[in-house]
């Protein structure tokens, strides 16, 4: 059990018999009365937000996930499929669960699944990948007033690369913001 004093933004609680994960956190004291949390919360499984305001002090049951290294093996139709690197079992992952992450998945990529009991929950992705440069528009020379040029990478995300960045190039590109970082040697 975990209470309101401990709750942090990230953290996967069950609330009314439902997977939440807490968005936001904000504790308000009034000048008279007693103090209370406001919690902005998603639901795990629908991806549906909330807001749940409790009384200080009250208690939830934390989620316990756990994570296994899966790599990234091909998609079929609405699934995703990964090898577990410890069993080899390969588990289907739903197009819903995997979500914008599909954007920065490439064929052979290790990454981490988080687990509640036997269902996927969710994909956890490095800070960073290293992408190729499927399409970009060329180079003109003395063309630097803009700041950059969109850029389609081999797995269809879009992202403003520079513009010396050109065709075939690989790059690092932020998995949580989707924006150019550097040239990947």
């Amino acid at each position: 059990m975990i209470d309101t004093g401990t709750l942090r933004k990230g953290i996967t609680i069950i609330v009314d018999g439902e997977l939440c994960r807490i968005m936001e956190y904000n504790h308000v004291k009034q000048g008279r009365g007693t103090a209370f949390v406001r919690l902005t919360l998603r639901k795990v499984r629908t991806g549906a937000t909330f807001i749940k305001t409790v009384m200080a002090g009250e208690r939830f049951e934390q989620a316990r996930l756990d994570t296994k290294k899966v790599t990234f093996l091909y998609r079929d139709g609405d699934d995703y499929y990964f090898m577990d690197q410890e069993t080899y079992d390969q588990p289907s992952v739903n197009v819903a669960i995997v979500g914008d992450a599909a954007k920065y998945m490439r064929e052979g990529q290790e990454l981490e699944l988080l687990y509640y009991g036997d269902e996927a929950l969710d994909i956890s992705l490095p800070p960073s990948v290293e992408l190729t440069v499927a399409d970009t528009e060329p180079n003109y020379k003395g063309d630097t007033s803009s700041g950059g040029k969109p850029a389609t990478l081999e797995t269809g995300a879009v992202t403003t690369v520079p513009f010396f960045v050109g065709r075939g190039e690989k790059i690092r590109v932020d998995t949580r913001t989707g924006d150019y970082i550097e040239r990947a040697g």
